[in-house]
């Protein structure tokens, strides 16, 4: 009898050392452990060390880090009717250990299918414009939309960002006419500003050449130098009139005393013909 007793006493004893581990629990500091009692809610416990009851206690770990999920690709048909393909990521963490294990079932599949009916309607609503140029507008709505629909169970959706729109071939040819056609605008537009500046500065100098005729022949010499410089083996001078023009004033007066004598000269010569 005494082996066996030594036996049970053994046994009793690993099994009695079993209980008290299994009641030690050691909760990291990112998670914490909901503790149920009898099947009733007792609360959420940690992190650190603490014990539980063993037999009528059962904990449950609850990780509280953000969890980042990629929200799967979505086929959308935007508010002007393009089909388009759209994609996002998501970032939530729960604060509510105690409501994400008790009010639903799984909370990341939860928060995964709510993400993806969001994102499907939220672009439903917009266009595509809108969807390409005002995408932090989206991203704050569909965070907004979220968040409100998974806070009952505990989470907290922090950020949602739309990755990646892809487009029909068609619609990428046609973006890509539609910004060509906007840039020649541009360059046409920027053309004629530029050429009603110009023109308005012509307008200027020809009032100061006006002014100022000699402005005109400094022109001219100007023109002359930077012809020169490109080494050319012709070079037009265009010689305005108002640069010999004093020339001519000057030699007025000598033509009309010529032109006296010579009268002068054929009138004596008439004169001794006659006699």
């Amino acid at each position: 009898m005494g082996p066996v007793i030594l036996a049970c006493v053994a046994l009793l004893a690993f099994i009695v050392l079993m209980v008290v581990l299994s009641a030690i629990k050691i909760v990291p500091e990112y998670e914490r452990g909901v503790i149920f009692r009898l099947g009733r809610l007792v609360g959420a416990r940690g992190p650190g060390l603490f014990f539980v009851i063993p037999i009528l206690e059962r904990m449950i770990r609850v990780d509280t880090r953000v969890i980042t999920m990629d929200v799967p690709v979505q086929e959308v048909i935007t508010y002007d009717n393009v089909t388009i393909k759209v994609n996002a990521v998501l970032y939530f963490q729960v604060i509510n250990p105690n409501w994400a294990v008790v009010k639903v079932l799984d909370y990341i599949r939860a928060t995964m299918q709510i993400a993806q009916t969001t994102l499907r309607s939220v672009v439903g609503q917009v266009e595509l414009d809108e969807l390409l140029s005002q995408r932090e507008n989206i991203n704050q709505k569909l965070q907004q939309i979220i968040d409100e629909q998974t806070e009952p169970w505990g989470i907290k959706v922090t950020i949602v960002e739309v990755k990646d729109v892809e487009l029909p071939q068609t619609m990428q040819r046609a973006m890509a006419k539609q910004a060509e056609a906007e840039r020649e605008k541009r360059a046409k537009i920027i053309h004629a500003d530029g050429e009603y500046e110009a023109s308005r500065k012509l307008v200027e100098a020809a009032h100061i050449i006006a002014a100022e005729p000699v402005t005109l022949q400094l022109r001219y010499l100007q023109t002359l130098t930077e012809v020169a410089v490109e080494k050319n083996s012709t070079i037009i001078f265009p010689l305005p009139v108002d640069t010999i023009k004093p020339f001519f004033d000057t030699l007025k007066p000598q033509k009309s005393d010529s032109e006296k004598t010579i009268a002068h000269d054929s009138l004596q010569t008439q004169r001794l013909d006659i006699e």
